[in-house]
């Protein structure tokens, strides 16, 4: 499969300790870093977190309709898929996630991402 090709055209760095933008939904903190042609976002979740009920009231779909492509840096996560297809993300995986599903937090355990792809749009309001 062929990738989409991406250019890197300046050198730069910003820490997520100190975003760009922050988003608060219940139970979750999004940290927006934008850099030259790209977004990342690093996803805090708590436990008790789903998608269901803390970013749906947000923004205003039957399901996420956001495409994910990411990093789990600790804890796990369940998706489910409008077809009930379900997946575990834990610590350590990497992962791709198209729109239509629903999430939640597994165990007691916070969970966090660096996300790649949908950080700009994620948990906007509508």
């Amino acid at each position: 499969m062929a990738e989409a090709a991406m250019n890197v055209t300046k050198l730069a760095s910003k820490s997520h300790d100190n975003p760009d933008e922050v988003r608060s939904p219940a139970k979750t903190r999004v940290e927006i870093v934008r850099l030259p042609g790209f977004t990342l976002g690093r996803m805090n979740m708590q436990p008790g977190w789903s998608w269901s009920e803390c970013v749906k009231p947000v923004v205003k779909t039957d399901s996420c309709q956001v495409s994910h492509v990411g990093y789990v840096v600790s804890g796990s996560i369940t998706v489910r898929m409008n077809d009930g297809t379900e997946k575990t993300f834990t610590e350590g995986m990497s992962y791709t996630i198209p729109p239509g599903h629903d999430a939640w937090v597994e165990g007691d355990r916070p969970f966090q991402c660096i996300e790649v792809l949908s950080a700009e749009q994620y948990a906007k309001p509508a």
